[in-house]
């Protein structure tokens, strides 16, 4: 794909930046307007589609959002035992860990993210970089230089998340096929081929969207919640003194005895809040107030009595140390009955990280921070629902290649915390910067829970570091890769539009002086895609300068990308007539939004009587090649890697729905 730098935002060939300013015209569809975050919100509400009861949004919820931290229970309390990492199960190091287990979904899942950071929604959408969002301008931007120190920040823990969508799926996955190993040691090499053989089905399904399938995922988590609360709650009720573990002294006299060992340990019991993030990022899928639901209603008392469970059994039987979540039955028929539940479990907890991919890539490109690539809509009422060819596949390869490398889950666990924890403690930081200066809370208010939430984020990262050579690495690399060509091309951008922009006269400027310029007007429509609006962009000026003929309507068309999740419809176009057949048309966008720039311009069109054939219009791009030499300001490295991506860009007009054989593309070399 050999497309203009479709980088973002020469003008030309992509739209404006977020929060780019625009001046205030008549709109299209019901006349002058106001920005409003209250009534953006309940558009935005309605485009979600949260239909149906509470409770019914709560068990979709079941099946999606707690996915993830629902699967845990499968190799976490195994980790904290296990010979190479963990602590030998005796009485009182069972107890201090179920105590560590217990008061970590207490305090991370339920008080940090299910009270509180759960009420940072922008216009109903979560997520970090849904939670940037709602950070303030000038907090945010950083000149040219693209990133401030808070987007970098929070680009930062985008880049981790990807880290953590690569191995979710692997350790799942993998976990859910060792319990074969339980059952009979035969079947042990078949745990890695079976394990990659459902990760590329899982993959290889994802082209058909989730919609056909997302109905059965409820009831099917429904059962492992009830499996995992009845498992627990019979091992609990032949050892119930296990329940002493619920006061937190044990967890205070667990660091007490093991010291350092005992810090070190956080590197395994994190792994028991690992879908805290997720819990966020999915809450515009289904709404704050039924995940609340399915939280309190179903998952957490399952985990809670599950642990517990494990803890009781391994009370009674130390041995069943390699692998308590499997050794929770008897072995024959319940242990391949278990890991068939536990296999679909997985796979819908890989589908909630994979689609939470596919959403934090959709955001990246719209908010500017990556290339655009092909987005493909699986569901014609859910707009989230979305498949990303790219992103599938580079997560298949990434997820595959962890499964050959570690075989085994206990050495993957190494490096599960690290992505998880980093996102944790950023996201900390950014709500409370959301707390001082878009709500405006009293620093009396804001601070002590930034400092109650980074009391457990960083003892959390700090641990995970310390496994970062036996395999914590993994998504280290993953996110410093992401992290330096999202900052790349963010800086790129900003500089190729701050050269553009300097260079290119205002529209009405260009008007004025557009009969001393041009020697005739020829039939038609011509609409150039403008990264300013106000301002005429080059492929308009290259075309009338070399060509000096004009098409009788001209339409100067510029794309924002606002910093809210969706506009609604009757704010969507700003549109301005000027003279000499030239009109001037903005489209907004949220960044969960696709345009689809011919049926926007109809719209536009039919609401203010616009003069446009669309059986004779043509589409205007500007094509940019990176020179990539030493004299821009980039540099030759950065600008050479700046290039890359650009060149390897989704095509413009795939990405806008423009018809191919209308689209004109007029080139210029640049040198950044």
């Amino acid at each position: 794909m050999n497309d203009p730098a479709s980088a973002e935002p020469p003008p030309g060939a992509l739209p404006a930046p977020p929060g780019a300013t625009q001046r205030a015209v008549t709109r299209a569809d019901d006349g002058p307007t106001q920005h409003g975050a209250a009534r953006r919100g309940a558009d935005a509400t309605a485009a979600r589609g949260h239909h149906g009861g509470k409770a019914a949004l709560a068990l979709a919820a079941l099946g999606v959002v707690f996915g993830d931290i629902g699967t845990s229970p499968l190799y976490a309390l195994k980790e904290c035992v296990s010979a190479t990492h963990g602590v030998p199960p005796t009485p009182d190091n069972v107890l201090g860990l179920l105590s560590l287990l217990f008061w970590s979904l207490m305090m991370v899942v339920t008080v940090k993210y299910v009270t509180f950071i759960t009420r940072a929604d922008n216009d109903g959408e979560g997520g970090i970089l849904a939670l940037l969002a709602l950070v303030p301008e000038r907090l945010r931007a950083s000149g040219t230089q693209g990133v401030g120190w808070l987007a970098g920040l929070v680009v930062l823990g985008a880049a981790l998340l990807y880290g953590d969508g690569v191995i979710t799926p692997a350790i799942s996955v993998l976990s859910a096929m060792e319990g074969l190993e339980v059952a009979t040691s035969g079947l042990k090499p078949f745990v890695v081929p079976l394990t990659c053989a459902i990760l590329v089905g899982l993959f290889s399904v994802q082209r058909w969207g989730t919609a056909r399938v997302g109905k059965v995922f409820g009831p099917i988590m429904v059962l492992w919640f009830t499996a995992l609360a009845v498992l627990g709650l019979v091992f609990i009720a032949r050892n119930p003194a296990v329940l002493a573990a619920l006061n937190p002294v044990y967890a205070a006299r667990f660091f007490a005895a093991h010291g350092f060992h005992g810090f070190a340990i956080l590197g395994s019991v994190v792994l028991v809040i690992t879908g805290g993030e997720a819990l966020y990022a999915d809450m515009g899928h289904f709404g704050r107030g039924p995940i609340r639901l399915a939280w309190y209603a179903a998952a957490l008392p399952a985990l809670v009595l599950n642990y517990f469970g494990q803890g009781a059994l391994l009370l009674q039987e130390p041995e069943a140390a390699a692998n308590p979540f499997f050794a929770m039955v008897p072995k024959g028929p319940l242990t391949y009955a278990l890991v068939a539940l536990a296999a679909m479990a997985t796979v819908i907890a890989s589908q909630a990280l994979i689609s939470g991919a596919y959403s934090l890539t959709h955001q990246a490109i719209q908010l500017g921070y990556l290339p655009r690539t092909q987005v493909r809509h699986t569901s014609s009422e859910a707009a989230g629902q979305i498949y990303i060819p790219l992103t599938n596949w580079a997560l298949a390869a990434g997820c595959l290649a962890l499964v050959l490398i570690f075989q085994q889950s206990s050495r993957l666990a190494a490096a599960y915390g690290i992505a998880v924890t980093g996102t944790m403690g950023i996201t900390s930081i950014v709500f409370f910067v959301v707390m001082r200066h878009t709500w405006r809370a009293p620093l009396a208010k804001a601070l002590p829970l930034l400092i109650l939430f980074l009391s457990f984020d960083l003892p959390f990262f700090g641990a995970n570091l310390i496994k970062f050579l036996d395999g914590g690495y993994v998504p280290a690399v993953i996110a410093a890769v992401l992290f330096t060509m999202m900052v790349i091309w963010k800086r790129g951008r900003a500089i190729l539009a701050e050269r553009f922009t300097r260079a290119a006269p205002s529209v009405d400027t260009f008007v004025r002086d557009l009969d001393a310029k041009c020697r005739a007007r020829v039939p038609g429509t011509a609409v150039f895609l403008s990264s300013r609006a106000g301002k005429t962009p080059y492929a308009l000026t290259h075309h009338l300068k070399h060509n000096k003929v004009l098409h009788e309507t001209v339409v100067i068309l510029t794309v924002v990308t606002e910093h809210v999740p969706r506009v609604a419809d009757r704010e969507r176009l700003d549109v301005t007539s000027l003279d000499k057949g030239v009109h001037q048309v903005v489209i907004r966008s949220g960044f969960m939004q696709s345009t689809d720039v011919p049926a926007l311009l109809r719209r536009a069109a039919a609401a203010h009587a616009l003069p446009i054939d669309f059986a004779d219009v043509a589409y205007y791009l500007g094509r940019e090649t990176i020179l990539a030499t030493d004299r821009g300001r980039m540099g030759r490295i950065t600008e050479t890697i700046f290039a890359v991506m650009a060149r390897n860009a989704g095509a413009v007009p795939d990405y806008f729905r423009l018809p191919p054989e209308r689209v004109v593309e007029i080139g210029v070399q640049v040198d950044l």
